[in-house]
């Protein structure tokens, strides 16, 4: 998981520009305290409706169009002149620029890219489901009278070893997090958590971050059980047919592209 926003905007920014921002990764205190915290968080976002969620498209930053059926672990990613189908078990994917069908090391690099952008994108949905997945630390932190939850991927992903200090209301819904990622040379770089909406399936998200000088939003959010629920039709054609023609099958095509 890449787990980051988008590092260009602070790329050049060094941390001493921005002193208040920049903290170090505080300590805190694993055990039963931060498993019941991390519990409160995943009851207010309802977490037992996601994973009903079978499917779920949503815009990231006016920038990347996300079509992802979670039931059968495929995602379409739209950006820019180009369209990638991805099937993320099996880690292969087709892709389409500019209406022309890609081959060779062409479809392998575009599918890269997209699944780069799914991670990235996917995580800011709705990391707080992530908050007990396999490689996670979780640790109390008691910082100015305020109670927060760290937590560590220490494996996984694209991006091992980031970590995020959430903060959440008394309800234990979160208000913002600080971050410390290899990506982002701003340590505690703090983004709120704002926007919230309920899906279909009960499932709740938040579609806004204020990150100092940027606004990072999530548009055009919906989920549903099933994808035909998704896409409004009963018995819907398979946004996913290209994918399934040319990659699920026993000799793939070269067209077929497999990504890391």
């Amino acid at each position: 998981m890449l787990r980051v926003v988008s590092s260009s905007s602070f790329a050049l920014v060094p941390c001493m520009a921005f002193t208040m921002a920049c903290r170090s990764l505080p300590e805190g205190q694993s055990g039963p305290a931060a498993d019941a915290l991390a519990r409160r968080m995943l009851s207010a976002v309802n977490a037992s409706a996601w994973a009903n969620t079978g499917a779920v498209t949503f815009v990231f930053a006016g920038q990347n169009r996300h079509l992802w059926d979670r039931t059968r672990g495929f995602s379409r990613v739209e950006w820019g002149d180009t369209i990638a189908w991805l099937d993320l078990s099996q880690r292969r994917g087709v892709a389409v620029r500019e209406g022309q069908t890609l081959e060779g090391e062409d479809v392998s690099a575009a599918v890269d890219d997209a699944y780069g952008k799914w991670v990235n994108d996917t995580f800011w949905l709705n990391p707080v489901v992530k908050v007990f997945d396999e490689g996670v630390v979780r640790s109390r932190v008691d910082v100015d009278a305020k109670t927060g939850l760290l937590v560590r991927y220490t494996s996984g992903g694209r991006t091992p070893g980031d970590a995020y200090l959430w903060w959440v209301d008394a309800d234990g819904r979160p208000v913002a997090w600080q971050m410390w990622t290899s990506n982002i040379p701003i340590g505690g770089l703090e983004a709120s958590w704002e926007g919230w909406i309920e899906l279909d399936t009960g499932a709740w998200v938040a579609t806004r971050h204020e990150i100092l000088f940027k606004t990072l939003e999530l548009t055009e959010v919906r989920g549903a059980e099933t994808l035909a629920a998704l896409l409004s039709s009963p018995t819907p054609s398979d946004p996913f047919e290209k994918l399934r023609s040319l990659c699920h099958r026993e000799d793939p095509a070269r067209s077929c592209g497999a990504f890391n």
